[in-house]
This record gives C-alpha cells, structure tokens and sequence, in this order.
C-alpha cells in the first residue's frame, strides 16, 4: 500500500540559520547540511542527521515537498535522497511531475479562483495602499496567483494585519504572517487539494502531513495523520486537532522529530 508523505519545507524540515533556534550549548549543537543556495550564499539547512532520514523516508514513502514557495524559489533547495516525482509549489497552484509543471492542473486551479474570489488586481491594490513604506521591505507577486509583503516584524502593526484579514475575507482569501513575510492567499488555493490529488495518481491510501503556518492547517487537516512543530503560527496560535500531534521540539531539530515520525508512520502503514 503506497504511503503519501506531503511536508511543508521551510521552518518544517527545513531552517535559515535565523530559524535554527540552536539552545544548546555550542558544543552539543547538531551538525548541519546546507540544502539551499541562493545568490552564492548558504540560505537553508538542515542537520545531517534529518538528511540521513529523509534520504531513507524517500525509500519508504512517496514523498511530496509541498511549499508555498514559486516553483523558482523551490528549484534553489537540493534536498537529500530521491529525487521527488511530485512537488507541490505556490500553496497548491503549481503540481509538479519530474519537475514540470502540469498545465492541467494549473488550469484546473486558476479557474476555480477566477469563479470563487477576488481578482489578485484588487489585493494587490489594496496593500499597495494601506501597507506603510515604514515597515514594508518588498511587495510581491507570487506566480500570479497570490501576493506577499517582506516586512520588518518588529514594526508590523497587529491592528493593520487583523483589519487585513478582516477585509481578505470578506473577498475570498485569507492572510498569513510566516517570519518576516505576509501572505495574502486565495482561499480555494490550498495545499490539500493538490496532496489529493497525487494521491489519486498514486493509489496512496494512507496519507501522512506536516507543517508550521496558517497555510499548512488545511493540509494537516486534510491528511489521515499529522504534526506540527512547536513554534510557528499553529503553535503560536494553539492550534490542534484530533489526529494532529503538537511536537514540543522547535528549530531544526523539530524537523529531525518531524522525520522520525513521518518514518515510523509510513512503515508501519506499509505493511
């Protein structure tokens, strides 16, 4: 019996050295793997204990990155073990096969966010207006599909992202703070419906999630089991669920947990 494994990459199984939370003593600190470069500099990690695991969950499981990244911010990670045939990019947007991306799926999603939501014009608009130059480092386009601000975090007012996703859901999207990025995605867009559907390609009938933001709940939700990590927006925010488990672990090492898991539960539904 197939088993799926869809995990969120960054700040799950994957850290820039700002999310390591390395607590230990310098010592004891676990030995790290860069996965990802990006303009000749060392951007993500993970410990080389965590590659070893998902080098042998890749054996185990059909494992799926599913990531709110563009498929271009995706290509930059080389991640241990096989190379995977699916990958979910753009919260759902993109499904990739062999690295390509399937323009029927594409089309099946854009479709549905032309019929249920706001055009992303309007989005766009209206953080362009309201977003305040004092804190907003970026503003950006995600493959046409959804918008995102790079924010200085300690500048960020509460009240502006509560009136923010107050007024997203009024038009059918809904508002994310990951790190130093606001999200502002189509609701339809979602990381579940494209997981289904490698499901459905694969015959998988055990399907096993992992994930840390307000973006991954639908995919947790979605699947027969899944874990969280202890931080990021879920934990923040207390989030649970009955087949979901809160880890206490946080940094890196919750992705070393993350894959232990995902590990024994593809092995035991394997059998």
């Amino acid at each position: 019996m197939p088993v799926l494994v869809a995990s969120d990459l960054d700040r799950t199984l994957i850290y820039s050295a700002a999310a390591l939370a390395l607590t230990m003593p310098d010592a004891r600190a676990p030995r790290l793997l860069c996965v990802e470069v990006h303009e000749s500099r060392p951007l993500s990690y993970m410990t080389e204990t965590s590659a070893a695991l998902l080098a042998e969950l890749g054996d185990a499981a059909v494992f799926v990155p599913t990531t709110t990244r563009t498929r271009k911010q995706y290509q930059r990670i080389n991640l241990p073990g096989p190379p995977p045939t699916y990958a979910i990019c753009a919260n759902g947007g993109h499904l990739l096969v062999d690295g390509v991306s399937d323009l029927d799926w594409h089309a099946r999603v854009t479709s549905r966010l032309a019929d249920e939501c706001a055009p992303l014009d309007e989005v766009r608009e209206h953080l362009m207006n309201t977003a305040d130059p004092l804190w907003v480092r970026k503003h950006r386009i995600a493959e046409d599909l959804f918008a995102y601000l790079v924010v200085e975090r300690e500048l960020l007012p509460e009240d502006w992202v509560k009136e923010l996703a107050v007024w997203a859901e009024n038009r059918g999207w809904t508002v994310s703070l990951q790190g130093r990025k606001l999200y502002a995605v189509p609701k339809p867009l979602t990381k579940s419906a494209a997981m289904h559907e490698v499901a459905r390609r694969t015959g998988a009938e055990l399907t096993l999630a992992a994930g840390d933001s307000l973006l991954d709940a639908d995919l947790l939700l979605a699947a027969d089991r899944g874990w969280r990590p202890g931080h990021g927006e879920l934990a923040d925010a207390g989030w649970s669920a009955p087949e979901i488990s809160a880890l206490p672990e946080r940094g890196v090492l919750a992705g070393e947990r993350i894959l232990r898991e995902f590990l024994r539960g593809a092995r035991q539904g394997a059998l």
